[in-house]
């Protein structure tokens, strides 16, 4: 388990990830010089989890304008993403990391061990991969 600390280099990752209609692999190391903002929510197809990532889809034009890439995490797999985001949320254009084997929210401090999901949490990443 990470020790996250504001001023430490952020966990790396690579995951399987749903984005803009398809499917790949997506890595911290993908976005090395742009800042990250990585956002973690429990489950899709729930009822509160919608209006949040719509408000980060809203915002992603001022996000990118800023040289920041959004990138959002559960523990649902890609095809559940697909699913979800086709029928629910079209406009979300930005990676949905599909974190079925939980590292990346066990690293991130954000597992509920006991129920396998993801708490929420938001993660501010700069350009040389430390967290602020």
């Amino acid at each position: 388990m990470w020790n996250l600390k504001v001023g430490q280099p952020a966990p790396d990752f690579k995951a399987p990830a749903y984005a803009a209609g398809q499917m790949k692999d997506v890595s911290l190391k993908d976005y090395k010089g742009k800042w990250v903002c990585l956002f973690f929510y429990p489950l899709d197809f729930t009822f509160v989890c919608p209006t949040e990532i719509r408000a980060f889809a809203q915002a992603e034009k001022q996000f990118l304008e800023a040289n920041c890439q959004v990138i959002a995490c559960s523990t649902d797999s890609t095809h559940s993403h697909k699913a979800w985001f086709e029928k629910d949320l079209p406009e979300v254009k930005f990676p949905i990391l599909a974190d079925t084997n939980h590292s990346v929210s066990r690293n991130y401090g954000v597992l509920m061990e006991n129920e396998g999901i993801a708490l929420r949490g938001t993660f501010l990443i700069d350009p040389n991969g430390v967290l602020q």
